[in-house]
């Protein structure tokens, strides 16, 4: 392990790959809270199935390697009923970056997780931070009422809707609507782009912080520097309020809160099925014995 750590710290991306491989297979990983941070710009990118996430996310790769920045990307897809990998593999999406020393792709499933996130999320971003990637980009499987995790796990969130996508509706959900820091409406060539725009504006006119909205054609590009202009935006402003700390903070909590969850799920399933609350008390005095 601690070869392995040391390789990680000098970018070795096979370390990468199979530390990563370690946390997503293995109970322990209390060695996570030893690691340097390198401060990794953290963005969430999240907005419902067929909004086009994934092409908007090649979209800013592009654009950051063209600055010369390193990029680590988290894929959450749907998991399999049967293994619990990812249905979708990192060789499928962005293939043009797959042989780019300057990227690392790795496909994640969502697991049993409630929200869009897999449990081993929080150990997989700060093992990409010890690395040192200038950006990690977490893509989840989509959004909905529950899968707004994504706020936890990042310092900036990208919500990304598009127009004959049903996206209206999700202009309804308030627990949707609340989670983006950026909105962009991706397709923004297609009919009912501006009546999402008219739309969005009206939803966010309620509430106390102007958000920016980014127009976008990830497929040819179009948009995305003033997108990647209002990430870069988005991390100095929230540098210099406090809101990252805060956001750090939070992120800690909710990777503790994690920690704690995987250990009761463990308890649970190694106990003989009795009565609800004789698996509770049996639980709670496992716990109690870890202390």
């Amino acid at each position: 392990m601690k070869e392995l750590i040391e390789k990680l710290k000098q970018k070795d991306q096979k370390a990468l790959a199979k530390l990563i491989t370690y946390v997503e297979n293995n109970e322990d990983t209390s060695f996570i809270e030893e690691l340097p941070s390198s401060g990794s710009k953290i963005i969430g990118i999240t907005g419902s199935p067929g909004a086009g996430k994934s092409s908007l996310v090649d979209a800013i790769i592009t654009k950051l390697r063209e600055a010369g920045k390193t990029v680590g990307i988290i894929a959450i897809d749907p998991s399999s009923p049967f293994t619990g990998g990812a249905f979708l593999g990192d060789r499928i999406r962005m293939k043009k970056h797959f042989l780019d020393d300057g990227v690392f792709i790795r496909s994640m499933g969502s697991g049993n997780s409630l929200g869009g996130l897999n449990e081993s999320i929080f150990d997989v971003i700060k093992l990409m931070d010890t690395f040192g990637f200038d950006y990690i980009l977490i893509e989840t499987v989509g959004a909905g009422q529950s899968e707004i995790d994504v706020v936890f796990a990042s310092d900036v969130v990208i919500l990304v809707l598009s127009p004959g996508n049903g996206d209206e509706i999700q202009l309804l959900k308030a627990g949707i609507m609340e989670i983006g820091d950026i909105y962009v409406i991706n397709k923004a060539d297609l009919d009912g782009a501006n009546s999402l725009k008219v739309q969005l504006e009206y939803t966010l006119s309620f509430s106390n912080v102007k958000k920016p909205i980014i127009e976008t054609i990830a497929t040819s590009g179009v948009g995305v520097d003033k997108l990647v202009e209002s990430i870069n935006d988005c991390f100095y402003n929230f540098s210099k309020n406090g809101e990252l700390k805060k956001r750090l903070n939070r992120r800690i909590k909710k990777h503790a809160e994690t920690i704690v969850l995987k250990k009761v799920k463990h308890i649970i399933n190694s106990k003989e099925t009795k009565s609800v609350s004789s698996l509770v008390t049996e639980t709670i005095k496992s716990l109690c014995n870890m202390v």
